[in-house]
């Protein structure tokens, strides 16, 4: 410290050198730091805190596991959202039509979410033409804007307007699977027609004349999701080979789906082309012989009602986010957040956590999958498929704890909702309460065990945030909170964020 300084170091702001020494000698001082260093700069930090004890404590057997189709696979995109809320309903349709295995067309909603949320986001500008640019409510706006990330109702939406397909019938493209560079342009494009609107407002023209140039603004937008991605189809054909009678798990649940998937096979095409009806799996001469579903012709919409079992639309979210600002037992709305215009914001019940547990385990005892959102981040151990705390000790590590509880992990935004996945299993103690969970990942069938994770019983109450529950399975009281009026949030207040 020079002569002239008076300053007195504990009002310094800085960091002083002789702090600097001290906490060097600290560091040094204890062996176990320097075993922790070699083995974190060798190996990485989650490799370095994994505990063996943790791994061992995590078999993977579920008291009550569903048999699910093939991993599937995001790839360099932000689609979880989508391929979790896809992998719940193919699960459904492949036990309901006795198929070995299936899968949904994610492409197919990719494209239609891009142009919902561009026609919503020039929607949201013409809303606040006289913000500023800088004001919070515009900058939230402005943030996202067509964006790969997203929640279960704004699938449940884009459904009940466009239906779903087969994968067959729109498959993957470049730009599905690495999203980065269309959505980096789109969202450029955008964000110029916002500015172009906005200036011929200030310029005086008419909120009517604005809409029309929205209007081919998006007739734009539309060119750059059929370039990047194709154009989806109005119209699919369909054809599926359900189980042959060689096939006896559970035969006796499977014989009504076999006689309606004979039965849709037998309403195909206008054509009269004729079905294909076997017992087996293969006839004398080689042929397979399976009973077929066969479709000509079909559209979008008319696929999900006649092929998907279950009414997307008959299921809440459920929140577990215990903060003083968000009170158990009400319905929260989080303003500005819609993908498509018409199906208005996102909505949560929030719920204690002894009820939001209970009505996973009901749900998936009644042999249903259940998409779920959680901060995939935290404890998580990506290449082993594991996420708990008593595995990753990073608090063993760097010799501290972490303390946040999940209300502070939420309200702080340090561990809010960034990853959409489904549970297909969970491990019942023997007092029926659940110590292990069994999670369907989107990342392909390489990362964790073959595509599955486990999650202990802590790190599902402390991280997973948002459960998507069908009615049946919600007690009288969550169901009652269902009737009383949303309170809306601001989008920057903590609850929740969108899953990619």
């Amino acid at each position: 410290m020079a002569k002239n300084d008076t300053t007195n170091p504990a009002d310094s702001k800085a960091l002083r050198p002789e702090q600097l020494h001290e906490f060097s000698q600290r560091f040094n001082a204890d062996r176990a730091n320097a075993v922790a260093a070699n083995a974190a700069t060798s190996v990485g930090v989650l490799k370095a805190a994994t505990d063996y004890h943790g791994v061992r404590a995590l078999p993977r057997d579920f008291s009550i596991e569903l048999k699910q189709g093939s991993i599937t696979n995001q790839e360099h995109s932000g689609r979880c959202w989508m391929f979790a809320s896809l992998n719940t309903l193919r699960y459904e349709l492949m036990h309901r039509w006795k198929l070995e295995d299936f899968e949904f067309s994610e492409s197919y909603l990719f494209f239609w979410d891009a142009i919902e949320k561009s026609n919503t986001y020039l929607e949201n500008v013409l809303t606040t033409l006289d913000e500023p640019t800088d004001s919070r409510v515009f900058e939230i706006i402005n943030d996202t804007v067509a964006d790969d990330g997203g929640w279960w109702q704004m699938f449940v939406a884009l459904i009940n307007k466009y239906g779903l397909v087969p994968k067959s019938a729109y498959p993957e493209s470049a730009n599905s699977r690495n999203s980065d560079a269309f959505k980096q342009y789109l969202n450029t494009k955008l964000r110029e027609f916002a500015a172009d609107l906005r200036d011929h407002h200030a310029a005086g023209e008419s909120l009517e004349a604005l809409r029309a140039a929205k209007t081919e603004d998006m007739a734009t937008v539309y060119r750059i999701c059929c370039i990047a991605l194709g154009e989806p189809p109005e119209r699919f054909d369909f054809l599926a080979r359900t189980k042959g009678d060689d096939d006896t798990d559970s035969k006796k649940s499977d014989d009504k789906a076999s006689a309606d998937a004979s039965n849709a096979g037998k309403t195909t095409d206008a054509k009269g082309g004729k079905d294909t009806e076997g017992k087996g799996s293969k006839g004398e001469d080689g042929r397979d012989d399976r009973p077929q579903i066969r479709e000509y012709g079909i559209t979008p919409l008319e696929f999900v009602r006649k092929y998907v079992p279950v009414d997307v639309n008959d299921a809440v979210t459920l929140c577990n986010a215990p903060m003083a600002r968000t009170p158990f037992g009400k319905r929260y709305r989080i303003k500005w957040t819609a993908n498509v215009a018409e199906a208005g914001d996102m909505e949560f019940v929030n719920v204690p956590l002894d009820v939001f547990r209970k009505a996973a385990v009901d749900q998936l005892s009644a042999g249903h999958p259940i998409w779920f959102a959680c901060d995939c981040m935290q404890f998580s151990l990506r290449d082993a498929g594991i996420f708990d705390r008593g595995t990753v000790r990073v608090d063993q590590l760097f010799d501290t704890e972490f303390t946040f509880d999940k209300g502070q992990g939420l309200e702080y935004w340090d561990s809010a909702s960034n990853h959409a996945m489904t549970l297909t299993g969970v491990n019942l103690d023997a007092n029926g309460k659940p110590n292990r969970w069994k999670v369907e990942n989107s990342w392909g069938k390489d990362a964790g065990k073959d595509g599955y994770y486990v999650a202990s019983a802590d790190w599902f109450d402390q991280f997973v945030t948002e459960l998507i529950i069908r009615k049946e399975y919600l007690d009288e009281a969550t169901k009652a909170i269902l009737e009383t009026e949303p309170v809306d949030i601001e989008p920057w207040q903590p609850l929740t964020r969108r899953c990619d």
